[in-house]
């Protein structure tokens, strides 16, 4: 015996500490409408919202390999469904949860046409059935039509309490995404995806069940975006057929995971906070700000492809959510870190 003994954990750091760090800062964020102005806290519900939206595509490409650039399609249900919910009495804030559920109800058929497909005629079709949806709804007069309609149910309320609940709803989704992603990571799925996304014909190879995986992904991106564009109708006070199914919103969304990385629970956070900081640093030069969050995505890809937490993450084991394994070796000298896997 040379008393040592190889052990599997999931960080390197204690779960302990983590879980301190996560209280703390879930606590500060929670306290944040008290001390400051709303104005700040109407731009961090826009950063909530892009990144539910990273997460959910993340999720969906990163792991499931299904590039989509239709899930404006679930936005639209979403804030259509708060809308036509509002319009029958249904407060709009407890319609979220009946949005997130709605948007996956929508999936699961869609999911089965297109399966159907790969590739380069997949993410097309995607886009196809976000077009189609929202030529649909734009054909019921009593949801708008073309010009769309405002969300009733909130009139009463002041503009204060308006934006600190806005603001509360959208904490709460973000929060409920990451931990969503973050179990689904460290599940039994999780290892069926992470295989799936390193090889997928290795993963089918050894037994994985991989198109129910993608579709369960699928299913889950969906009911995120659904629940975005909830909160997208409620931060606005209205629902147009033209905002709610563009195809910006997948194409920040695109952004924002390229930028911070792929593949990662933290790259979505960190492309999310990046696009915003930009979007208002460079709000005043008018479409030229486009120009310079594109010409920042090109060098991303170029020379960091990884994105930024990709970088990070090749000169560091750190790792915010540990959804992968580590082995150790305990000794007399404390716990030393051999080798990371299932990253």
């Amino acid at each position: 015996m040379n008393g040592k003994l190889d052990f599997v954990s999931r960080s390197q750091y204690s779960g302990y500490y983590l879980g301190i760090l996560g209280t703390v800062v879930v606590v500060g964020l929670v306290a944040l409408p008290y001390v400051v102005a709303q104005g700040f806290t109407n731009t961090l519900v826009n950063l909530f919202i892009l990144l539910i939206l990273a997460n959910m595509w993340n999720v969906l490409a990163g792991y499931g390999g299904l590039v989509s650039v239709g899930q404006q399609a679930f936005i639209g249900i979403g804030a259509y469904t708060v809308l036509l919910l509002a319009q029958h009495g249904i407060e709009p804030f407890l319609a979220i949860p009946v949005a997130v559920v709605v948007g996956a109800v929508f999936a699961y058929p869609i999911s089965w046409f297109l399966f159907r497909l790969t590739g380069g005629y997949f993410a097309i079709a995607t886009w196809v059935v976000a077009v189609a949806a929202g030529i649909t709804i734009t054909g019921i007069p009593s949801l708008g039509g073309g010009t769309g309609a405002s969300l009733p149910g909130l009139q009463s309320m002041s503009s204060v309490l308006l934006g600190a609940f806005t603001y509360w709803a959208s904490l709460a989704v973000v929060l409920a995404s990451l931990v969503s992603v973050y179990l689904l990571l460290r599940s039994r799925l999780g290892l069926a995806l992470t295989a799936v996304r390193d090889n997928e014909i290795g993963a089918r190879s050894i037994g994985v069940k991989v198109t129910r995986a993608k579709r369960i992904v699928y299913l889950i991106s969906a009911a995120g975006c659904a629940g975005a564009g909830a909160l997208i109708a409620i931060s606005q006070l209205n629902v147009q057929a033209a905002n709610v199914f563009n195809v910006q919103w997948t194409a920040y969304m695109i952004f924002a995971v390229l930028i911070g990385g792929i593949g990662s629970i933290e790259g979505p956070i960190i492309g999310s906070v990046v696009f915003i900081v930009l979007q208002q640093s460079l709000a005043r030069f008018n479409a030229w700000y486009l120009v310079i969050v594109g010409a920042v995505a090109v060098i991303i890809a170029i020379w960091a492809r990884g994105g930024i937490w990709g970088v990070w993450a090749d000169r560091s084991s750190t790792k915010l959510f540990p959804v992968g394994y580590f082995l150790r070796k305990s000794s007399p000298e404390g716990d030393q870190l051999v080798t990371q896997t299932n990253k």
